[in-house]
């Protein structure tokens, strides 16, 4: 327990100001001759980063309602293992973790695009959350701290593998692998982990000559659901956000993930344990934001249509999510509902012409023509051109086509040399067709 030790010894010091420390480290880094005056600075920077967390607020206690971290056992004097429990019961803000367990295959499938899925639930689940040493992978970037996510009967469990020196990273790799061994995980569930978490894990896996076990099973990486459904709704689709505004999760006090390897860095550097708590708790609560918000989409899915709170921004992300699930019917039903519900002016436009291709696509002519002459009354160029071919080719009424092509190119000259240009060969093309018709007369 020598890092708990010394992280308490190091509170009860007083501690120095922020200026006095960035003060004193230029005072020594400028008696260096061999730093050049940029590396100079940039250590500066670096120190003065430091000296910012140091000397940041306490990490307030944990609300009573959650449980204490506990340690798990002490495999070497460089990796440990922290353990959490959380009863089914227990919520992470509005919603209650165990609702995890209800959600069916064939949302999950719908969800992550593989149908695999629809054989699973996340009972199976591995919910896999990595903190590194950098922010843009690559052999360089390697986990400090592996934190998983996972059901029993009675609990969802937060494991998370620590590497307190990295000397010791096989150790850690070969306890992980030993744990992922011991349980049957049949998915993954995480949040970017097929851009960011698995890639770098499965290196360091190769690095260490082990074959990695997670690489063939379905994965639901849910961040690409989570901006098919929460993209026009949210200003931001990072997952603490989403469980902010989504689930209600208190996240206030969570330090960014741009904070983390300099946390890591500066305990290597110090020893000093306080900096390492607050990254315990951010993953943790990356894990439970995950879990929260998968619940929350599944409810979306299950609720409609017979839910007032579904609103129209949740009927157009979950029309996304079924389009890409090429459920293309039910996705284009939603997005008339939504139209019909009033939205806003921003999408109002981008939700017609979706809905006009999809009707144009499938030859029903006269919605498609209702909604390109509602839109073109805001002079809307690609209208003229898809009204002008309809009437030409669908038609065959070359002066209305004539008509149209004419409106656009008065509309287009000096604003899209594109739609011009269509414009010029359309007209020269009708004019003969209205020439020939008028000979055969």
């Amino acid at each position: 327990m020598g890092e708990e030790n010394n992280y308490r010894e190091e509170r009860n010091k007083p501690r120095k100001s922020k200026e006095e420390i960035i003060r004193q480290s230029w005072i020594s880094l400028n008696q260096n001759v061999s730093l050049s005056l940029k590396e100079k600075l940039e250590k500066l920077l670096a120190l003065a980063r430091e000296a910012k967390i140091a000397n940041s607020p306490e990490i307030p206690d944990k609300k009573e309602a959650w449980p204490e971290r506990t340690v798990g056992p002490l495999t070497s004097l460089g990796f440990r293992i922290f353990e959490n429990h959380f009863s089914l019961d227990s919520r992470f803000g509005r919603v209650r973790l165990g609702e995890g367990l209800k959600i069916e295959g064939q949302i999950l499938a719908l969800l992550s695009r593989d149908e695999n899925f629809n054989e699973l639930d996340l009972s199976s689940a591995l919910f896999l959350d990595l903190e590194t040493t950098g922010l843009s992978g690559g052999v360089g970037v390697f986990p400090f701290l592996i934190g998983v996510g996972y059901f029993t009967p009675e609990n969802f469990e937060i494991r998370q593998f620590f590497l307190s020196e990295p000397a010791e990273e096989a150790t850690m790799i070969e306890e992980f692998n030993r744990f992922l061994e011991s349980k049957a995980f049949n998915s993954v569930i995480s949040f970017n982990g097929k851009g960011f978490d698995l890639p770098i894990l499965e290196t360091r896996y190769t690095l260490h000559r082990l074959p990695f076990p997670l690489a063939q099973r379905p994965h639901l990486d849910f961040i690409f659901a989570a901006r098919q459904l929460w993209k026009h709704k949210h200003e931001s689709c990072r997952l603490s956000h989403l469980a902010q505004q989504v689930i209600g999760a208190d996240r206030s006090d969570d330090i960014p993930s741009s904070e983390v390897p300099i946390r890591y860095f500066s305990y290597l550097r110090s020893g000093h344990f306080s900096f390492i708590e607050p990254v315990l708790e951010h993953n943790q609560q990356d894990i439970l934001s995950l879990l929260g918000i998968i619940i929350a989409a599944a409810e979306i899915i299950v609720r409609f249509p017979f839910s007032e709170e579904v609103d129209f921004f949740d009927l157009i992300g979950l029309a996304r999510i079924l389009e890409a699930g090429g459920e293309i019917e039910r996705s284009f039903k939603l997005l008339e509902i939504a139209l019909q519900q009033g939205v806003p002016e921003s999408l109002t436009f981008s939700l017609k012409k979706k809905l006009a291709w999809y009707w144009k696509k499938n030859r029903n002519w006269e919605r498609a023509v209702n909604l390109w002459e509602e839109m073109r009354s805001s002079g809307k160029l690609f209208c003229y051109r898809e009204l002008a071919m309809y009437y030409e080719h669908y038609c065959h009424d070359y002066e209305r086509a004539r008509e149209l092509a004419l409106e656009g190119l008065a509309l287009a000259k000096g604003v899209s040399r594109t739609y011009e240009e269509d414009f010029v060969r359309r007209l020269e093309r009708l004019e003969t067709k209205i020439q020939k018709g008028s000979l055969i007369k």
